[in-house]
């Protein structure tokens, strides 16, 4: 009996011994189920680590955690081991991804947020900004754009309009182009709109989608190189981090960085275009505008010197504004040469 006793115990510990438990990568996501990053970028993100991992490391979405603001400080605080938010919800603290943002890029999100990277590891990599954080992508969403209840034939036609913003760049741009600005995240735009809160929003097309903003807004005017471009960041605990193996941490920085970067950019662009389908089919007004167009023209004008804020701002902080912002623009112009977008 003693035997049989023993030999059934040896077996459970070499049974136990062979199970290996994943460790879980919780991420904190603001955005709703449908929008890119969601759908696409994380389970993508998280089926590469899995693989590269042999199964010793996956991801879940946890939804619900609060404002988007909130984002850093949650992974910061240890309350989830990773997260992505705008940089534009917290004035101040990550002003120099918002290289991207300026007019006058003319890429698309995936070769902005692929020379968002470049630049940012050339420039900018000793700033700090991310001190506390394990930075793990850059990325923006796609050119922003008008969503209205009003037609836009003017940049007349926007003054003192009550326009939601997102912070950044478009808080310049809502002066330059003397709307009245309502701060607020995303997902609240659908019932600001609904409720007449306000007139309009600057977004990607891709929200008249994912937003549902095709039910609620009437014209949705297109720039062909947008207004602005949105900068976000994908990061995680350096602790949670350093917990995991070695072979595990160079999984993770392999299939993040450039190449999570990228593939995020290039999700939003996805989601721009079947936009502007939901726009069209939900009978919203597209004006898809080109370069020849005099709105283009005036908007062109009117914002030509909107990068020197930034500019200043990076100066200001010792680095050298123009020549980084020449850099991301020439590094999308490259990266859109050879992949097109």
């Amino acid at each position: 009996m003693m035997n049989i006793k023993k030999a059934l115990s040896i077996a459970v510990a070499t049974t136990l011994a062979s199970v290996s438990y994943a460790e879980t990568l919780r991420v904190a996501s603001w955005l709703p189920p449908t929008n890119p990053m969601n759908e696409i970028v994380i389970p993508a993100w998280g089926k590469a680590i899995s693989e590269a991992t042999d199964g010793r490391v996956d991801v879940e979405i946890v939804y619900g955690l609060g404002h988007p603001k909130t984002m850093w400080n949650l992974v910061e605080d240890g309350i989830v081991d990773v997260s992505y938010s705008y940089h534009g919800y917290v004035p101040g603290r990550f002003e120099l991804p918002q290289v991207v943002e300026q007019p006058g890029l003319g890429a698309n999100a995936e070769a902005a947020s692929y020379a968002l990277w470049s630049t940012y590891d050339k420039f900018f990599a000793d700033s700090g900004e991310f001190d506390g954080l394990k930075l793990l992508a850059l990325f923006t969403h796609g050119p922003g754009q008008i969503h209205s209840n009003f037609p836009v034939n003017t940049l007349d036609d926007l003054k003192d309009k009550k326009i939601r913003i997102g912070g950044g760049v478009q808080s310049i741009l809502a002066e330059e182009l003397h709307v009245t600005s309502v701060g607020a995240p995303a997902p609240k735009v659908y019932e600001m709109m609904q409720q007449g809160v306000i007139d309009g929003a600057f977004l990607p097309t891709g929200e008249q989608k994912i937003l549902r903003l095709s039910e609620v807004t009437k014209y949705l005017t297109v720039f062909p190189d947008g207004m602005y471009m949105g900068s976000f960041s994908m990061f995680m605990s350096p602790y949670v981090f350093e917990d995991l193996s070695q072979k595990d941490q160079e999984a993770i920085n392999r299939i993040s960085g450039l190449s999570l970067s990228t593939l995020a950019g290039a999700a939003w662009d996805k989601g721009d275009v079947a936009g502007v389908e939901s726009a069209k089919e939900n009978g919203v007004n597209v004006t898809m505008l080109s370069n020849d167009d005099d709105l283009v023209k005036q908007l062109n004008t009117r914002l030509t010197n909107v990068a020197d804020v930034w500019v200043k701002a990076a100066d200001a902080k010792g680095y050298q504004g123009e020549e980084a912002l020449q850099y991301l623009r020439d590094t999308a112009q490259q990266y859109t040469e050879q992949h097109g977008g």
